[in-house]
């Protein structure tokens, strides 16, 4: 019971999810699954299909982008409650980059399926959520 304690008090610290109450917060930990990595794990791959929302427990990452003349540029680097994969929850488009595993990482992955059926649970969460989304998006455009 602990380690869901931790698990929520964890989610509650993510920048998607701090604005959630604590009964959204449950709901979605019961939707996450806990996956890990090794160093130099590719935990997505450009241009394939995503499997969802990533969010580091712990470890580290950098999301890298293969350019058209072959050249690569890291295009952010994550640390624990920093996530990914927000595009792939709301489309089915092929990922825009690859984020590989700096050193021993463990993600939670929410996947689209999971992430839309709490959305349908409680509509609520959906606001806040994608509000968030937007200031994240905005934020990007500024730095362009």
């Amino acid at each position: 019971m602990a380690e869901q304690e931790d698990r929520i008090r964890f989610l509650a610290n993510v920048p998607l999810f701090r604005g959630l109450k604590e009964k959204q917060l449950q709901m979605l930990n019961r939707r996450f699954v806990s996956r890990t990595y090794d160093t130099g794990d590719e935990i997505v791959t450009q241009g394939k299909g995503g499997a969802g929302l990533f969010v580091l427990l712990s470890g580290a990452a950098e999301a890298v982008r293969m350019r058209r003349d072959g050249s690569r540029a890291v295009v952010n680097a994550f640390e624990p409650t920093d996530f990914f994969g927000e595009l792939a929850l709301l489309d089915d488009e092929p990922r825009t980059a690859s984020v590989i595993a700096l050193e021993r990482t463990e993600c939670l992955v929410l996947s689209q399926w999971e992430f839309f059926g709490a959305l349908r649970e409680d509509p609520d969460m959906a606001i806040e959520v994608l509000q968030e989304l937007a200031r994240r998006f905005r934020r990007a455009l500024n730095v362009l």
